[in-house]
């Protein structure tokens, strides 16, 4: 009996130092997990206000970047533009010499190296160039070599000096019957067996249009291509009668694209008439790189210098962003965007004043700004 409740106060000893230990390690695990969650709500931090994007990145979702500069509204020209392209940025080719197109080397949009071939017409036109100009040829040798033989008999006393004038005058009028064949050739691009002519673009650049059917037959000067340089562009903006006095050669210029890019420009002239269906002057405004394509409508902003004292910053409305129900533009840094909050004065015509701030020679996000919201608010979301 004495032996059982031994073994009893035994077991209910153990039970209890179990029970101790265990205890004690239930309130060490939850003195360990307290500290724990200390440790990471210390490491939280705030939401982040800066974007890191490579320029490859900005330009792969086709993000705008504009400098700001002072100026309020009223100191902006906005106005309806189309991309033209200059006087040596547009070439028509046509038909040298009647004939059919027996080959087609280019298509639409193909690019052209100035001098390059786009089809080829065979024609009796060239071949009676090409006849001309091997005439021509021909009769100048027997010309010269009269010449040589009329100066041999001169030096030995044999002729008269007016046989040997006669001579060189026949050569000189057979030599220029030579130039004129050969320019005529030139000209008409005549191929080197003379049974066609070249039809070949002066300048480089892509074919905007083609007309040329194979197999058709063509009569001199019509046109089967026309090349355009998309480097050698210029934008033409419709000024108000009331604005046009406030431009000046040099001012600066924004031009928004359909895309939502923008690109920079400088006034380089304005017409000094009124248009007469228009009722508008005309400014030419030179893009600062990049490359437009002729016939393009856009949107020109120009800023004429002087003509407000307003500090405000006019930036594109679609580059002010909601953030918290706070107004932000995204502000380009060397790593990518930073968040700046910003107070809004007035706004007309899809543009915003930024009355504080902004500082000019900022850059900041115009076009698809939106974009950089969303990713912010996705890196919040990820972190949460």
């Amino acid at each position: 009996m004495k032996s059982n409740n031994r073994y009893l106060y035994g077991g209910a000893l153990a039970a209890v130092l179990l029970a101790g230990l265990s205890g004690f390690g239930l309130a060490r695990c939850t003195a360990d997990k307290k500290p724990a969650s200390s440790a990471i709500v210390a490491e939280e931090e705030k939401p982040s206000d800066e974007l890191k994007l490579t320029q490859e990145a900005i330009n792969t979702a086709k993000i705008g970047v504009e400098s700001v500069t002072a100026g309020g509204l009223s100191s902006e020209i906005i106005a309806q533009a189309q991309v033209v392209a200059t006087p040596n940025g547009q070439a028509s080719l046509t038909a040298r010499a009647a004939g059919s197109v027996s080959r087609i080397y280019k298509r639409l949009g193909d690019p052209v190296k100035a001098g390059e071939a786009l089809a080829l017409i065979e024609s009796r036109d060239a071949g009676q160039i090409a006849a001309d100009r091997t005439t021509a040829i021909a009769r100048a040798n027997v010309a010269q070599a009269n010449l040589a033989r009329e100066k041999s008999l001169l030096d030995q006393g044999v002729s008269a000096r007016v046989d040997y004038e006669s001579a060189q005058a026949e050569a000189a009028a057979a030599q220029a019957e030579v130039n004129r064949t050969q320019s005529a050739a030139s000209a008409a691009r005549i191929t080197t067996d003379g049974h066609g002519v070249i039809v070949a673009s002066p300048i480089s650049g892509r074919v905007t249009a083609s007309m040329a059917s194979l197999g058709a037959f063509v009569q001199p000067e019509t046109e089967l291509f026309r090349v355009s340089d998309p480097n050698l562009v210029q934008v033409e903006a419709a000024i108000n009668s009331s604005d046009m006095k406030r431009v000046a050669i040099g001012d600066r210029a924004v031009i928004s694209l359909p895309d939502g890019r923008t690109m920079e420009a400088r006034v380089r002239s304005v017409t000094p008439a009124l248009d007469a269906e228009t009722r508008a002057a005309t400014a030419v405004l030179d893009v600062v790189g990049g490359e437009l394509q002729p016939g393009l409508s856009v949107r020109a902003t120009l800023f004429p210098q002087g003509t407000s004292e307003s500090s405000a910053i006019v930036v594109p409305e679609e580059a002010v962003q909601s953030i918290n129900g706070q107004d932000v533009v995204f502000v380009r840094t060397k790593d990518g965007f930073k968040v700046t909050p910003v107070t809004i004065g007035q706004r007309s015509a899809g543009r915003a004043e930024i009355v504080s701030g902004l500082i000019p020679g900022q850059s900041i996000a115009t076009s698809k700004a939106f974009s950089l919201k969303a990713e912010l608010g996705k890196g919040a979301a990820e972190e949460e």
